[in-house]
Formats: C-alpha cells, structure tokens, sequence
C-alpha cells in the first residue's frame, strides 16, 4: 500500500547495491522513487528489478561531484515533481589499496568529490528545495560507513571523506533545526553488494593477513534506510550503525 503518495525520495548512486537496496525499500514504503547515478540505463535496469515503473519512479543521470549537474539534477526535480521530501546521499567509491604516499592527488580527489563534495552539493540543494516548499522541511540522510569510525590498511581517501561526512551530517542536523529538516547518518558494515564479491577472497587485515569476513543481506540496509526516512520530522536518528553481526568491528578483531 502506497503509504507516502505524495513525498519523494531521491538515491544518489542508486544503480547497484545499498543505493539499489534503498530504493527498493523506499518504493515499497510508498515514496515516488528518483534514482540517480552516473550511469542512465544502469538506472532503469535498477527500476525494473525493484518493481519500479514510469509511474514511480523516475531515473535521471548525474555525476554528482559537478555542481553545474546537480543544480540541472534539482531544477528537473523541482519542474517534475514540485518537492523533495528525502534525499539519501549514497554514492561513493575509494581508490587503490596503495600506501597513502603512492596515490595520485587525481585519484585523491575522484574520492573526495565524489563521496564528500557530492553530498554537500545535493544537500545544498535539496535543503534550498525543502526551505522553499509547502509543508517546509525533509530528512536528509548520508552514508557514511563503518569507515566513518575506523579505516581499514590503506585506504586514506575514502576514510577521510566518510570521517568528514560526520562533521556535514552534524552540521545539517544543526543548520537544518529552523526548518523542520533533519539529518542522520546510517554507517554500514559488510553489506553484501556488487562491491563486496572481491571479499570472498579474504581483505587485508592491520596484521599484514587476509581474512574472509562475514557479510549481510544488502536489504536489511534498504529496510534501516527506510526506517530512518519514515519517522516524523519531529524525531531523527542522528547516528545509526549496521552491520554484519561477526565482522572485524567491535573489539579487536
């Protein structure tokens, strides 16, 4: 039953994995569904296999570390669909598992505009979005991964953007206060996607080893987005972690 007629919600990197599973989730709790990534028929092929159709969701290309193709992302939002009631900042990659001293500052910087100057440039325009419209207000809600605590061997890039989107998470949830938009912030661990089959070959531990480590349903993330989305404006869960149960977090090991 489409319990949200009429709220929308819009994934960033939403063509595979947490971003596909998030969608998915959304749909299926009623939302009219934007999909968005780089990749347009990547995107439509998402909507088939959710359950999607032209009816509810829309699939629109954008790479999101550009803020002349968020700022057309948004003003295509506004003109279809008149609000935004939940944008899901998800879109992400890392770089090579080099030593720090050896990347690129190219490949430095693909990370960083990627996973933390798209965040801030989506939320800067769905915050323009949500002040503006009628009821006021909306959720925004940004991966940041279990290596918003601790990283894993070299992986700098990637680390540093996830650190960072607590900082921008926080300073929404502050900002956002006067407008009735919240903002919270879902850190996953060992979701089972597209990204996590190269780990059935072991990943590198701090001691030098690799070690096959546990992994979970990619839809129980969909579901904890979900959860997240639906509560009033008037609650908001700052800080979320999800993860598989046995994997290397908590503790030493």
């Amino acid at each position: 039953m489409n319990s949200n007629p009429n709220k929308v919600a819009l994934v960033t990197g939403a063509g595979t994995g947490i971003g596909k599973a998030a969608a998915k989730a959304l749909l299926n709790g009623g939302y009219y569904v934007v999909l968005v990534g780089r990749n347009l028929e990547k995107l439509r092929l998402a909507i088939q296999a959710i359950g999607g159709n032209s009816q509810t969701c829309l699939a629109l290309a954008c790479d999101i570390g550009k803020p002349d193709e968020v700022k057309r992302l948004f003003t295509e939002i506004q003109g279809r669909l008149g609000r935004i009631d939940v944008l899901f900042n998800n879109a992400g990659m890392g770089a090579p598992a080099i030593p720090m001293e050896e990347l690129s500052y190219e490949q430095w910087m693909n990370v960083v505009n990627t996973n933390l100057c798209g965040a801030f440039l989506c939320s800067q325009e769905a915050i323009r979005m949500m002040k503006a419209q009628s009821p006021q207000g909306g959720r925004i809600i940004n991966n940041g991964s279990i290596s918003a605590h601790a990283p894993r061997p070299m992986s700098a890039p990637y680390t540093a953007t996830k650190h960072a989107m607590t900082g921008l998470t926080k300073s929404i949830a502050l900002d956002g206060r006067p407008f009735n938009i919240a903002c919270g912030q879902i850190d996953i661990g060992n979701a089972g996607t597209e990204m996590t089959i190269p780990m059935a070959a072991g990943i590198l531990q701090p001691d030098g080893s690799k070690k096959v480590e546990p992994l979970m349903d990619v839809d129980h993330v969909g579901q904890a987005v979900l959860h997240m989305a639906q509560l009033p404006l008037e609650s908001n869960i700052l800080s979320m972690t999800i993860m598989a149960t046995n994997m290397p977090f908590v503790g030493r090991g």
